[in-house]
Formats: C-alpha cells, structure tokens, sequence
C-alpha cells in the first residue's frame, strides 16, 4: 500500500508500515500547495532588511550575527556539515526510515516555509531504499534531534554515508546516483527547518509504543496461562470489582484476561474445597498492575501521535508572520519515554514474580520443584528465573528517567535539554528486556500445564499453548535438561512477530 503524508494525518500504524513494512509514501498536492504559499513568506523576509533568526542570522549563541545575503545559501550548508556531530552505533534502518517520513511529514506543514521540491527530495530519498548511515549518540534533544537529522540532511546532499544491505558503510553519492537521486541544495532557512526537529526521538517513540501495546496484551496472556498453571483463582477478575476502580486501563486487562480464562477445565478441578483463600498478589492484581501499565502506554501513544503531525522546527510562519518559538524542545517526547520504560520495568517485575511461583516448590500448588519430573538429577528451569531476575534487574536500573537529567548546551543560550534520546535507547532496551521475561514466564507456564494434563485450561490459554508448541520451530515440553536459551530466543522472536498477541479476545 501506499501511504499519503499532508502534514494532518498520519498514524503510528502508518509509519509502522513504512518504516517495517517498507510501504511506498506520497505527497498530497493540496499540501504542496499551501507550503509553496508560506514559501512565499519566506522570500520576501530574504528580500528585506529585518534580522529574522536562522533565515539571514546565525545560530543559537551566534543569533546576533547578521549574515549577508550572498551568503544565505551558504549558511544552510555550513549548518548541516556542523551539526553532523553524531557518534556511536548507528540507528537502525527501521529507526531510520520512520525519520525520514517523520521529517517530510512535518516539512509539508505551511508553518515550515520550505520549498516543495525538498520534501519531494526527502520522499524520493525514502522510496529508493538507500538507507542514510544515522549515529545513534550525540543529540540532546533540543533545538531538536540536531546531529541525527543532520546526519540525514548530509545524504540529501550527497555527502554523508548510507548503509549497505550487508551492513557496510560507504560514501552517500554513489547509490544515490545509482538511484536516480540528484544532490540537494538547502535555500535558506531550509537547512535549519530540517534539523530542528524531535524526529529521531518520536520516531523511536511511535515504534516503541506499537510494540509496547503487542506486547501488553501478550503479557496478559503468559499472566493468564501461569494463573491456570497455578491453579489460582479467576474471582479477583470479576467486572465488579473493576467497575468500582473504573481505571482504562484497568478494566481493560481484566476483561482480556477473563476472555482467555473462558471454559477452563482447571478451574472447575479445584472450584470446591480448595484451602487457599486468596491467591498471591502477583496472580491477584494482575489487572491493577498490568491496567496502570496500560494507561502509561496510553499515554505515550497520545503524545506520539501529536508529536507525528506537529510543527517542531523554529521559526514558524504563520501567513504572513515569522514567529520564534521553542517547538524543537524534545520534554514531551523524552518524558513519554521515560514513563514507557518505567511501565514496561513494571510490566516485566510482576511477569519475574510468577516466573518464580512457577519454579519453587514451595510456591506452585504441587507442580514438581523447578518443572522438572525429575527434580535433583534434573534442574529444569532454575535458571531462567534467575535470567529472568537478571533482566529485571538491568531494566531497574535503566529506569532512572533521562529527561530531568539537562546539562546545558552551546554556552548556556539552550540551558534546559530534555535527553531525549538517551530515554530513547534505555526505552528500548527495557523492551527488549521486557520480551524475553514474558518469554521466560511463557516457558514455564506451559510447561506447567503438562503436569495439570489431562485438564484443559480456558480456551484463550489453550490457542496461545497450541501456538507455541506448533511454530515452525516449536517449544517442546521439557523431558531430560536442555539449554532454556534456545526456547527463550524463540519465545522472545514471536513475541516480537505479535505470534503471541491474543487481541482480539477468544470468546465462547
């Protein structure tokens, strides 16, 4: 399919597409046309005498310098090559490419001022594949994602490098020529509007906010099979008692559990007589927990989706005004990510804790120590709740937010930052971490369920066994001791691929 960006209305689900998917991406020509008028604006501030920032000054400190008009053109250039200061690994193509639609997007906006033919460059620079080589490491989030785009504004003008599809870098100019794409020439005020921006920031963001909703409601399910492995009770799931706390969030992860738990011959075995009055809090407030998760996803996916269709450059053109502002400025973005790594620490600490009740003997209603038949001979999955203790341990610590953590920047003229790509890569190593806990909990609730055969759990629990132990590389019971690493990869891998997202909910 084919995406169509008017700077209004694009979705994550959009970018998704084209940044994974790699769905073609147009322009919509009545968006052309309202950016060809504020272009307009532009060209006659060139023409005049005011100073205007970024247009005929300098930039940041160096604002008060007036730059001549033979030099205007220059200016945009001296500015990207600058600002490419960009270090370490580099961003993924995925990452890349959401930028890249992010940052045309957003150029369509008429408050951009920038030439048409620009955001028709960025667009057929994204369509070719070639993939621009994008450091990871240097932005501080503020006037935006400056080295990330600069890096990405450097390939546009034939000067930077791009990736290979084996993963070797090399000189930009060459596969640009080989895909009929020409060298672009930033016009004034161009160059600036292409790097202020929070484009790398967001475009981590909306991925990380996509796959955060897969894997919620995938944790639901782990959270459901080990609450029938466990043979706790389905009661605390009730709607009632949901409706009394009407939390979003809260209601939501009640109503997917109990839809999985449906028709569930575990839970008739031990309906009567059963000594436990209450079970643990890890099988008990699963929706509580679980629910506050999700209304911190929710969250960060309402402030993605504003952040995709905003105007973030500086300064901005309002008809006929030129206004400078501080849109650049990454604090919603880093903040949302913040918040996404802390839910998702918290998603992955409850998931450790039922991991544990799994495997201890003294915790597991009388599922052998350690889901081993052979329990001493044998140690079965000792070790992946200590794998999965040492994840949670990690992400703990990357939790820390990053965006109160400013350091002032270009002599103290941007002396508040919000680092918002640091709370971009420590977000996405949660996820990850995140992944291969719920893998963990995944693995030893199906095994867990061997030991209750022939009983059947609900059916909702019994798609998602069926589906694990029927992958192309399926996870098989446990019988003597293998490496748990293999099945934990392969958890982790489906439930990266949405293999394991019960949405929608199984039914009776």
């Amino acid at each position: 399919m084919t995406i169509r960006l008017d700077g209004r209305s694009l979705s994550i689900t959009d970018l998704v597409r084209v940044a994974r998917e790699k769905a073609a991406v147009e322009v919509d020509p009545a968006s052309l046309t309202g950016l060809a008028a504020s272009r307009e604006t532009i060209e006659r501030v060139m023409a005049g005498d005011d100073a205007v920032y970024g247009i005929n000054t300098g930039f940041g400190k160096l604002a008060n310098v007036r730059i001549g008009r033979d030099d205007l053109g220059q200016l945009q250039l001296n500015l990207i090559r600058s600002h490419a200061a960009g270090v370490g690994p580099l961003l993924s193509s995925e990452i890349v490419r959401a930028m890249m639609v992010l940052r045309a997007n957003v150029l369509l906006r008429p408050t951009s001022g920038v030439r048409p033919e620009l955001v028709n460059a960025l667009v057929a620079l994204l369509n070719s594949g070639v993939n621009p080589a994008v450091p990871s490491q240097g932005s501080v989030g503020a006037s935006g994602d400056l080295a990330p785009l600069s890096h990405l504004a450097l390939v546009l003008m034939g000067e930077g490098e791009v990736v290979g599809p084996d993963g070797t870098r090399r000189p930009a100019r060459e596969p640009m020529a080989s895909a009929g794409l020409a060298p672009v020439r930033f016009a004034p005020k161009e160059g600036l509007a292409f790097i202020n921006g929070t484009q790398a920031q967001t475009a981590t963001l909306a991925l990380l906010v996509h796959d955060a909703w897969v894997l919620w409601r995938s944790a639901i399910g782990a959270a459901a099979m080990s609450l029938e492995a466990l043979q706790g009770t389905p009661t605390p799931l009730d709607a009632r008692i949901h409706e009394a706390r009407p939390h979003p969030g809260q209601r939501k992860a009640a109503d997917l559990m109990r839809s999985l738990l449906t028709a569930s011959e575990i839970r008739e075995s031990h309906r009567e007589d059963d000594a436990r009055v209450q079970d643990a809090y890890s099988l008990r407030c699963t929706p509580q927990v679980l629910g506050a998760v999700a209304d911190a996803i929710e969250f960060a996916d309402r402030t993605a989706q504003i952040e995709l269709n905003a105007s973030t450059d500086n300064p901005l053109v309002f008809g006929d005004e030129i206004l400078s502002g501080g849109n650049f400025h990454g604090q919603p973005v880093a903040q949302a990510l913040d918040i996404l790594a802390m839910a998702l620490t918290t998603l992955q600490a409850i998931s450790e804790r039922r991991v544990e009740r799994l495997v201890n003997p003294d915790l597991s209603v009388g599922l052998p120590a350690f889901l081993t038949s052979d329990p001493g001979l044998s140690s079965g999955f000792m070790m992946v709740q200590i794998t999965a203790a040492a994840l949670v341990a990690e992400s703990r610590t990357l939790a820390m937010p990053a965006s109160i953590g400013s350091i002032p920047t270009d002599a103290n003229q941007e002396d508040f930052v919000p680092m918002g790509m640091a709370a971009a890569y420590k977000a996405t190593r949660i996820l990850e971490n995140a992944r291969r806990v719920v893998a963990c909990e995944f693995c030893c609730a199906l095994q867990g369920l061997e030991f209750l055969a022939p009983l059947e759990p609900g059916k909702g629990v019994a798609d998602l066994r069926s589906r694990l132990r029927t992958m192309p590389d399926p996870v098989r019971p446990l019988q003597d001791d293998r490496p748990p690493a293999v099945d934990l990869e392969r958890i982790a891998q489906a439930l990266a691929d949405g293999l394991l997202d019960p949405s929608p909910p199984i039914t009776a």
